[in-house]
């Protein structure tokens, strides 16, 4: 029982490179500044919105926060962008990351409190609840730290939970007419594409996906027992579910996605570096063209000067053995 109980405390805690910590964090928390900017400005307009609409949740019953008024969504707004940027930079990890989970949750409660709960926000809240316990982080450090490996470890949890239990609500709700319905056909005549368009004249096809997407949902957890390289094949077809989601029916699940690399190994991606590097070698093309065009000119010929009038057709000064004019 004991090596058991080892072993998931092992599994739950590996150690991961702080250089993905700190990979992950940034993403996490530029996200929640495009979310305030892109995907959720429209929480702003709740302040406005008559308080005998709002239809608290139960996090916000249990916590007694007050109904929405416009000081009150104007100054998380600002502070949670503004925090978040600070948060994305990894100084002051706990602090700074503690604030942003509490100001987001309340973004999130003011934007789900007026009929409708997006599940696509979990995996992203369960992240931002968790980083700050991952400590500090550096980009690029290969140092493996068990706190960062629970931080992501819980995210992945909380991404899985997203798929297993949306298969569950499905199965409880709609039964196992789920699979053989007309949700598909539904989604893509409120809000389809033209791709969606030519799949559905496909005979069948929609209902083979609504099986396909009950089957994938439920065998999410495989995930975890999956090798290294499988696991991240898995992940793959994870986002190319989405993508083909957003590309049918125009259903975005960006902060799901956001969540979901958590299973990726992003310290391998360093943008900073690249930019650096990219520069440098410009720089030495530079050089390289410039110092070509010396030794072609051979040695004591002299390089063409600007002067500092405009010349005319007649003055132009003759270069690599052309006459001079036009």
């Amino acid at each position: 029982m004991g090596g058991r109980v080892n072993a998931v405390a092992g599994w739950l805690t590996e150690a991961v490179p702080r250089g993905r910590i700190a990979a992950f964090r940034t993403l996490v928390y530029l996200f929640v500044v495009g979310d305030l900017l892109v995907f959720t400005p429209w929480v702003r307009t709740h302040a406005s919105v008559p308080g005998e609409l709002y239809r608290p949740l139960f996090v916000s019953r249990a916590l007694h926060l007050p109904t929405p008024t416009d000081l009150l969504v104007t100054g998380v707004f600002w502070a949670l962008l503004l925090l978040a940027l600070l948060a994305a930079t990894g100084r002051a990890p706990r602090l700074l990351g503690w604030s942003v989970f509490v100001l987001y949750l309340h973004w999130m409660i003011v934007a789900m409190s007026y009929g409708k709960v997006d599940h696509d926000r979990f995996g992203l809240l369960v992240a931002l609840a968790v980083l700050p316990t991952a400590g500090r982080a550096r980009h690029g450090d290969p140092t493996r730290a068990e706190a960062g490996g629970w931080a992501l470890r819980a995210t992945q949890i909380a991404v899985v939970c997203t798929y297993f239990l949306a298969a569950w609500a499905k199965l409880r709700f709609g039964g196992p007419e789920w699979t053989t319905g007309s949700v598909l056909a539904r989604a893509i005549i409120r809000r389809g594409t033209d791709l969606a368009d030519l799949i559905a004249q496909v005979p069948y096809l929609l209902i083979a996906a609504q099986f396909g997407i009950i089957a994938f949902e439920l065998l999410s957890p495989v995930v975890f027992v999956l090798p290294e390289r499988w696991r991240l094949a898995m992940v793959g077809f994870f986002y190319s579910f989405h993508a083909v989601t957003m590309a049918t029916i125009t259903i975005s699940f960006a902060p799901h996605l956001v969540a979901m690399a958590a299973f990726l190994p992003l310290e391998r991606i360093r943008p900073l570096r690249w930019l650096r590097r990219a520069a440098r070698r410009s720089g030495r093309t530079r050089a390289d063209r410039a110092d070509r065009a010396d030794r072609a000119d051979g040695p004591g010929t002299a390089r063409p000067t600007r002067t500092a009038g405009r010349t005319g057709p007649d003055d132009q000064a003759a270069v690599g053995g052309r006459p001079a004019g036009p």
